[in-house]
C-alpha cells in the first residue's frame, strides 16, 4: 500500500472474500487436527500462548473490529472474552496478563470452538448482506492476514510446548520426511547496488509497516546463494564458536553465558538429533539450520568472515524471485535442503542486520489498529522471507516481521552477505 489508509485493504485476490474467509478459518482448525483437549491449554514460557488462546484471539479480532461496529444485529458471544482475548490493544480496553494465559482453564476448548462458529456465521452474514462495504472488506482482509500470522505462531508455540514434554510427542505424526539433498558449496553472488526502491507496491494486501515504498542506497555487496545448513553450523560449534568471546556482541555473549547456550534450540547435546513438529528426528546436515537467535546468527557470520544482509539488500535480491519454496503447503513443517533454489521464501525466517524501525514517511493506521505494528518499532531486529510454516499466499518480498534478538522458538535461520561485489 502507498499510504496508511490502505493498510488494511484486501485487494489483489481473485478469490471471493467469503470463500477466502472460510478457507483461512478452516485451515486454523485443520492445523490442530492431531491435538487433544489437554494440549490446547499449556503455556510453556511467556512468549508462547496456548493453542486455545490463539483460536480465541483471532476470533475476538473479527468480533471486536468487524462485527460489533458494523453488524447492527450482532451480540457478543461472551462479554468476558473482551478482556480474556485482547492481546495488546490498550486503546480498546485492558487485557489478561500474557504470561498467565496458561492459567485459563475456562472457557473450555469446546466453548472456544462454539465462539469461532458464532463469529464465523455472523461474519458470513455481514459479507452476504447489503451492509458489506470496502471498509468492511479491508478489515476482514486484515483479520485474515492476522489469522495467518497466528497459524504460524500456533505451530511454533505448540512445538515449544511439546518439546517440554519428556514424551516428545509429535504435533502432526503424518508430516512428510524432509529431503536431504546436498546443497553444494556455499557461494556468494553479486548483489544489486545503487539507489533502489523497497517497500510494498501495487494494490495487493500488505501491512502498514511495509510502507511507504521508498528509495534506499545499496552499496556494493554480495549475498549468499542459499541458507546456512546444519552441517555448517555444527562446524561452527565444534570450532568453539560458543566459547570464542571475540565473535559475539556484548549482549549476545551475556545471554549465551546466562542461559548456557551451546547449540540451537531443540538440538540434542550430542548434536545428533533435534525435536521437530513430527517428533524427534536425526539432524540432517544438509537442511537449513533453524531456531537460532540473532546473536547466534551474527556470531556465525563473523566466524565465516561475513555479515548478515541488511533488509534492503535482502528485499531487492528476493524481489527477483517468485514466491516459491518450502512453505506450509509442502507438508514438511521443517526446513529442507533445495539445491539450485535461492530459498528466499520459506524454510526459515532470515535474520537481517537491520533494526525494526519505521520507513521514512511511515504513518500508523488511524485508531486502535494503529497499535498493530508501529508501537513495536524498538529494540527488535527485522527478519524476512517466511518459514516452513508460513502460507504461500501470505508472504512477499516486502513482508517485514520482527523479533527480539534473543528469540529462538520461531523458525529463524541464516543467510550471509559481504561488503563488495564478487
Amino acid at each position: 500500500m502507498a499510504s496508511s489508509e490502505a493498510a488494511a485493504r484486501a485487494g489483489g485476490s481473485e478469490t471471493p472474500l467469503a470463500e477466502r474467509f472460510q478457507t483461512v478459518r478452516s485451515l486454523t482448525l485443520a492445523l490442530c487436527e492431531h491435538l487433544e483437549p489437554e494440549d490446547y491449554v499449556v503455556q510453556s514460557m511467556s512468549d508462547v500462548s496456548p493453542t486455545k488462546w490463539h483460536l480465541a484471539h483471532v476470533t475476538w479480532f473479527f468480533e471486536k473490529f468487524v462485527l460489533i461496529p458494523h453488524l447492527e444485529s450482532y451480540r457478543a458471544f461472551d462479554e468476558q472474552f473482551d478482556f480474556l482475548f485482547n492481546s495488546y490493544y490498550y486503546s480498546v480496553g485492558e487485557m489478561h496478563s500474557r504470561p498467565k494465559r496458561g492459567l485459563l482453564s475456562r472457557p473450555t476448548v469446546r466453548e472456544i470452538f462454539d465462539y469461532r462458529a458464532h463469529v464465523d456465521d455472523a461474519t458470513l452474514k455481514l459479507l452476504a448482506g447489503q451492509a458489506s462495504s470496502e471498509e468492511i472488506e479491508q478489515l476482514i482482509g486484515l483479520g485474515l492476514n492476522h489469522e495467518q500470522q497466528h497459524q504460524e505462531l500456533l505451530l511454533t508455540d505448540i512445538k515449544h510446548v511439546f518439546s517440554c514434554n519428556p514424551m516428545l510427542p509429535a504435533v502432526n505424526p503424518s508430516l512428510s520426511i524432509p529431503p536431504g539433498e546436498n546443497p553444494g558449496k556455499y557461494a556468494f553472488v553479486t548483489g544489486i547496488s545503487g539507489i533502489r526502491e523497497i517497500g510494498a507496491a501495487g494494490d495487493r494486501f500488505c501491512f502498514d509497516n511495509e510502507t511507504p515504498r521508498h528509495r534506499e542506497l545499496l552499496h556494493e555487496h554480495s549475498i549468499g546463494s542459499r541458507l546456512i545448513t546444519n552441517g555448517e553450523y555444527i562446524d561452527f560449534i565444534r570450532d568453539g564458536g560458543y566459547s570464542s568471546t571475540e565473535l559475539w556482541l556484548s549482549d549476545g555473549w551475556a545471554v549465551v553465558n546466562e542461559r548456557g547456550w551451546n547449540r540451537p534450540l531443540y538440538w540434542s547435546e550430542d548434536l545428533a538429533s533435534e525435536f521437530t513438529l513430527a517428533g524427534r528426528r536425526d539432524i540432517d546436515r544438509n537442511n537449513p539450520v533453524t531456531h537460532v537467535s540473532y546473536y547466534e546468527a551474527d556470531a556465525f557470520a563473523r566466524w565465516t568472515g561475513a555479515r548478515l544482509p541488511t533488509e534492503a539488500e535482502w528485499e531487492v535480491a528476493a524481489a527477483e524471485s517468485h514466491v516459491a519454496g518450502n512453505l506450509l503447503e509442502s507438508n514438511y513443517w521443517h526446513p529442507i535442503s533445495d539445491a539450485g533454489n535461492s530459498q528466499f521464501y520459506g524454510d526459515v525466517w532470515e535474520w537481517t542486520s537491520s533494526s525494526y524501525a519505521p520507513y521514512p514517511g511511515f504513518r500508523r493506521l488511524a485508531g486502535s489498529l494503529g497499535e498493530y505494528n508501529g508501537k513495536f518499532m524498538c529494540n527488535q531486529m527485522t527478519v524476512r522471507g517466511g518459514s516452513c510454516v508460513t502460507s504461500a499466499d501470505h508472504i512477499r518480498a516486502s513482508y517485514r516481521s520482527f523479533f527480539y534478538p534473543d528469540a529462538r522458538w520461531q523458525f529463524l535461520g541464516i543467510r550471509l552477505a559481504k561488503d563488495g561485489a564478487i
